[in-house]
């Protein structure tokens, strides 16, 4: 109720009391106060919201269920109802939301949430159901959902919004760069780059400038291989493809397998001699992926072909790849980072990938020189060293175009080729050297590699630049000991001094001349001027002639005196088994003792000259396998004169046994021993203990005997078959009591004219007695 109505109902009171004397809420009906019903006289005199209770004289009013009023009982004059915000005071919706109504309140879910059957609680809404997303992926959430949108849009800043497409081209500048022109497209955009840059075929990268010079550059060399000129064409082709944007464009494992299928035909020929070409190769390679890797659409490639093993790594995205990666092939590991691959620049896309070469290390001279910076320090060391690959090749590439100063070193571990354990004295003479190929020189090369560990199989490096590289192992030069120097000189002397007393005694000696004889004194001679020459001349390496023609001597006499050798054995055999032919005649045995070595000696220095002489010894090179020269027909003989040596032991064995009966076994067995030692000795039986000289174990005893040996042969010759020998005995016998008789007789003249002279004048006596042979 408002103030007007109160008034007026006031003014009514007043009224009907006034006019007949009746009390305020009473009223004169037939002369009587009657009561007045306010509420139904007047209208709606408590106000909305409240109900009117009639009273005697008077009335009150009360406020309707959910609503109230300061006094409990009011009268229009006195208050009025307001609502009562139930959700405040008493809410009985439990997990629901309580929403408040004028006089009431409901319980309602809150967006997202449905009722439950019994209206009693709520559940989640999937929205994903009815497809609010459209395209893009929907992600329910409890009371909402989440518009995952795919690359190319998006739905500003609210998630459970629709996905827009994004135009990436908004910024001329933007996404592809100033060198190409950016069209967007829904939910993607296209960057078509200028003519002279390229972004290797990924259309979503910026554009940089490429040139193709570096597959024209000139060798220097007018006769290169025609396949490696088609390999470089082909190269160059596809380079030029890449920045003509209308040019034909093929997929990066097209260009990659016509790549290696290319490498491998080059090299399964061994077309690759020399450093020149080699550096043209190995640069042909390395631009040729730094072209591939971009265009390669998976994140890893592999390929593997008879002579080449290759894998490569491509990442793409908008932000740059971070953490390490690691590519191996099955010769060597790769491990950098990927902040190294990228760089300073990052164009949307980054690769790295490594190349090994299968056998590379058989395809010329080239590989056995080094930077002149390292030979240099290495003489400086150790002395003259020599050098060999003991890994395949490899080439490792990133798409950083300045890889000259890395600020963090890569590492790269190789598998070694020789999969033998050195022995304990070779692993003293050796040492492996991490290098790369360095174009400017055209050599290996360790500056800027370092090793970091070794052991038998394999050998890890880190390098602070990326090339070619690969794993020398350094062959130093293994000083013989003093014991082994003294030992060889001390029985080169004695078997020089007893080689000269046996070509005299062969020569000299009448009751022992034969076919045998003539054997014994060329083969002493020989090895007396083999071993004359060995040690004055072994060692001559300061002129490169002088030691050519020391080397050349030392082949053919050593041949010459194993050719005799082999004659000897024949002889045994035929002595033996064949009884009625002892002989062989003076012109076969030459033909056979001098003709033999000589050819192959003049063969040898024919095939190749620079074989005679090396930087350590004056002999037989190991390079080309010249020594097989002088090991291959020692090997024939050696196994020749085993047989003729185990048919003549077998032999005499048996003679032997049916020797008088009255002799003991012991002095047969001392005869046999004897006979037979003495045959080992002249068919070359010593050198079967140069065949092991390269065993893993007991290297250092049989070096020790094979060298005591061999020094000591002329004196082993010069015991078993002249002071052995009964004849050649007896024969020194009569020498020395001739030599003795002939002294006594001139003291005898002596003494007969010291006395004579004394009586008569002195004389001269020419009837003085002479020795022959």
């Amino acid at each position: 109720m408002d103030l007007k109505q109160a008034l007026l109902l006031l003014g009514f009171l007043l009224l009907c009391s006034g006019s007949h004397g009746c009390e305020i809420g009473f009223q004169s009906v037939k002369k009587q106060c009657v009561d007045i019903d306010e509420c139904k006289d007047i209208k709606n005199p408590c106000g909305n919201n409240s109900v009117c209770k009639n009273t005697n004289g008077s009335y009150y009013c009360k406020c309707e269920q959910g609503f109230e009023s300061k006094t409990p009982n009011f009268t229009a004059t006195t208050g009025q109802c307001t609502d009562i915000n139930e959700c405040l005071i008493n809410s009985t919706c439990n997990n629901m939301l309580c929403e408040n109504s004028i006089g009431s309140y409901k319980c309602v879910c809150p967006s997202g949430y449905h009722k439950t059957r019994g209206d009693v609680s709520c559940e989640d809404v999937d929205e994903c159901l009815s497809s609010v997303c459209g395209a893009h992926s929907c992600i329910n959430t409890p009371g909402s959902f989440i518009c995952n949108c795919s690359s190319g849009f998006s739905n500003d800043e609210e998630s459970s919004g629709p996905c827009k497409d994004i135009n990436e081209c908004k910024n001329a500048t933007g996404v592809c760069g100033p060198n190409a022109t950016c069209t967007n497209s829904p939910g993607s955009y296209n960057c078509k780059c200028h003519k002279g840059y390229t972004n290797y075929g990924n259309n979503q990268s910026k554009c940089i400038k490429i040139t193709c010079e570096q597959f024209s550059r000139d060798s220097g060399l007018h006769d290169n291989p025609i396949k490696l000129k088609d390999l470089e064409s082909q190269s160059k082709s596809s380079c030029e493809s890449l920045t003509d944007p209308d040019g034909e464009k093929r997929t990066g494992e097209v260009l990659m397998e016509n790549l290696f299928t290319s490498m491998n035909e080059i090299l399964s020929e061994d077309l690759i001699a020399g450093s020149i070409l080699l550096s043209r190769f190995l640069d042909i390679v390395e631009n040729s992926m730094r072209l591939i890797g971009p265009q390669l659409k998976g994140p890893v490639t592999k390929m593997e072909t008879d002579k080449t093993n290759a894998e490569v790594a491509v990442r793409r995205g908008q932000t740059p790849p971070t953490g390490s990666v690691i590519l191996s092939t099955d010769s060597a590991l790769f491990n950098t980072s990927w902040e190294t691959v990228v760089g300073d620049s990052y164009p949307g896309f980054t690769f790295v990938a490594l190349v090994s070469y299968k056998d590379l290390d058989s395809s010329g001279d080239s590989f056995n020189k080094i930077s002149s910076t390292l030979q240099e320090e290495s003489d400086r060391e150790q002395g003259n060293i020599t050098y060999q690959l003991s890994s395949n090749v490899v080439t490792a590439v990133v798409s950083n175009p300045k890889t000259k100063h890395l600020p963090k070193p890569v590492t790269l571990i190789f598998k070694h080729v020789q999969k033998r354990p050195p022995s304990e004295k070779e692993s003293k003479s050796m040492n492996y050297s991490c290098v790369y190929w360095d174009e400017a020189e055209g050599a290996w090369s360790g500056r800027g590699c370092e090793r970091k560990w070794s052991n038998i199989t394999h050998t890890a490096c880190s390098s602070n630049h990326l090339s070619s590289f690969a794993v020398l192992m350094a062959l130093y030069p293994v000083k013989d000991t003093f014991e082994l120097v003294l030992i060889t000189r001390v029985g080169l002397i004695l078997s020089l001094v007893c080689l000269l007393l046996c070509i005299l005694t062969f020569w000299f000696c009448r009751p022992i001349q034969g076919t045998r004889n003539s054997i014994h004194l060329h083969l002493s001679v020989c090895l007396f001027i083999a071993d004359l020459v060995f040690l004055c001349g072994i060692s001559s390496t300061h002129n490169k002639g002088a030691c050519s023609f020391v080397a050349g001597m030392l082949h053919f006499f050593f041949l010459a005196a194993f050719c005799w050798m082999l004659l000897e054995g024949v002889q045994l055999y035929r002595m033996v088994v064949v009884v009625f032919k002892t002989t062989i005649k003076h012109l076969y045995m030459y033909m056979v003792g001098y003709g033999v070595p000589l050819l192959i000696v003049i063969i040898s220095a024919i095939a190749y000259p620079q074989g005679y002489g090396t930087d350590r010894h004056c002999w037989l090179s190991l390079e080309k396998d010249f020594i097989w020269s002088f090991f291959a027909p020692v090997c024939i003989i050696i196994m020749l004169n085993s047989f003729f040596f185990i048919v003549t032991v077998w032999k005499l064995a048996g003679k032997f046994s049916s020797l008088n009966p009255d002799l003991s076994n012991l002095r047969k067995i001392r005869g046999f021993t004897v006979t037979a030692v003495a045959q080992l000795c002249i068919l070359g039986g010593m050198w079967i203990f140069g065949c092991f000289l390269f065993q893993e174990k007991g290297t250092l005893v049989l070096l020790y005997l094979f060298t005591i040996l061999n020094s000591l042969q002329g004196a082993l010759i010069f015991i078993m078959h002249c002071l052995l020998s009964k004849v050649v005995r007896e024969e020194y016998c009569k020498l020395i009591n001739q030599m003795l008789s002939r002294k006594e007789k001139k003291y005898s003249e002596f003494s007969t004219n010291q006395s004579s002279n004394s009586q008569q004048p002195l004389r001269s006596d020419q009837n003085t007695g002479e020795l022959k042979l």
